[in-house]
């Protein structure tokens, strides 16, 4: 038969184990509850970060297709100018007689 002490010993023994036991369960699921919330808050975090650079891109496209658009319209005007000045050109040339050419001179030259 165990002795009184060696009993009340290992009562408290076990006693200690099982506190020891709920501790590191109670640990593990704060631990748990820990992991989850950060995993949420960084699919959240990265979430945020996918959606704030698709906006981004989406600006910068929106602004690159503006500035193409005002290249466009800005080369379009020039080569109407271009046009235009060309018009005019032919349109002075038809009116103008045709000048002879300084031929005349050449020959008087080479006769000399």
């Amino acid at each position: 038969m165990p002795s009184p002490a060696r009993t009340k010993a290992e009562a408290r023994f076990a006693a200690t184990l099982k506190q020891e036991e709920k501790a590191r369960t109670d640990r593990e699921k704060s631990d748990q509850k820990r992991h989850e919330r950060t995993a949420q808050l960084r699919a959240l975090r990265l979430a945020k970060e996918a959606a704030d650079k698709e906006a981004a891109d989406a600006i910068v496209a929106e602004k690159e297709a503006a500035k193409a658009e005002r290249a466009r319209k800005k080369t379009a005007a020039a080569a109407k100018k271009v046009k235009v000045a060309a018009e005019k050109a032919e349109a002075k040339a038809a009116k103008a007689p045709a000048a002879k050419a300084p031929a005349t001179k050449a020959k008087a030259t080479a006769k000399a």
